[in-house]
């Protein structure tokens, strides 16, 4: 199913495998094919091809896939989440500090053993009137959640399906916030409820989630429900109000009372807490360093292929 870690994945795949795939004819007069990639194409023999082992698209190519290893942070959090400095998605939220890198919530939920579930909540076609006609684009709504108090939602325009849906879910990890769970009455056992009533609205769309006691179940549309369920909710009531057959303000609406359960100040919240430095503070001089390794140069007279510096001798052979 699509709900599963592998949901959208699965369905990627299978999109490729419903595309039709064009067959070569033979050649006459030769024992082998001679296009790109074949035993005797561009390439140099079976090595050389696009999908072989020194290709573009093979393990040891241009093109091959990249590890884990292989992620290069663009900013300060993502160089802390890749050297260990930082390991849980708590600490950056309590210092709201912005993720605008998809790899560090991967990385992070990997630290907690924490499996993220995605699902498609929406494919919708836009369609833009320009000079040369009508431009028709896809909206991709996708809901993630690791259904331990993390939920998020992502949404992507492209002019196809499969890179719509890749972009609505890195928007999804990018977009992830922290869900307050809490209890109806009795404190036994774990979290099962939201703590408090909150209310969320977009375009004429406007949810309430109410707590509910243990074991009455997400009382909720399925959409709504699926959202609850990703963020580990088991409990609640819900009413919707408006337009729901927008699916997208649906969506947004639901995830704007999560977002919300976190802005109420409870009694037990009253207490003054003690504050903790932020990660850009106990690890600057690490930054630093690692800033300086990223924009240190070349050695002198080590500038190209053939050690040609400026004002050096000529490279290759001169």
């Amino acid at each position: 199913g699509r709900g599963g870690p592998g949901g959208i994945k699965n369905t990627l795949i299978q999109m490729d495998a419903e595309q039709p795939v064009a067959v070569a004819a033979p050649v006459e007069g030769g024992d082998a094919p001679r296009g790109r990639g074949g035993p005797r194409g561009r390439g140099f023999g079976a090595r050389g091809g696009r999908g072989g082992r020194g290709g573009r698209g093979g393990p040891g190519g241009r093109g091959g896939p990249r590890g884990k290893e292989d992620w290069t942070p663009m900013t300060k959090l993502g160089r802390l989440v890749k050297y260990g400095r930082v390991e849980t998605l708590e600490e950056v939220y309590t210092h709201s500090i912005p993720i605008k890198e998809a790899p560090i919530v991967d990385r992070l939920l990997a630290n907690t053993k924490a499996e993220l579930s995605d699902e498609i909540m929406c494919i919708l076609s836009v369609q833009k009137q320009t000079k040369a006609g009508q431009r028709t684009r896809f909206k991709v709504v996708v809901a993630i959640g690791d259904r331990q108090g993390h939920v998020g939602v992502g949404i992507k325009v492209a002019k196809e399906v499969q890179i719509a849906i890749k972009g609505a879910l890195v928007d999804a990890k990018i977009n992830i916030i922290p869900v307050r769970r809490g209890y109806w009455g009795s404190r036994i056992g774990g979290v099962h409820t939201i703590p408090v009533k909150v209310k969320g609205k977009c375009g004429s769309c406007v949810v309430r989630l109410i707590p509910a006691p243990r074991g009455t179940g997400c009382v909720a549309a399925a959409v709504s429900k699926k959202i609850l369920m990703f963020a580990g909710i088991d409990d609640v009531y819900s009413s919707c109000v408006g337009q729901t057959r927008t699916r997208e303000n649906f969506v947004r609406a639901v995830f704007t009372c999560l977002k919300k359960t976190y802005a109420f100040l409870t009694p037990d919240l009253w207490p003054k807490t003690e504050f903790i430095k932020s990660p850009f503070i106990r690890y600057w001089k690490e930054l630093q360093q690692m800033e300086e390794k990223k924009t240190r140069g070349p050695r002198d007279g080590e500038r190209g292929r053939g050690a040609r510096g400026r004002g050096g001798p000529r490279g290759r052979g001169g």
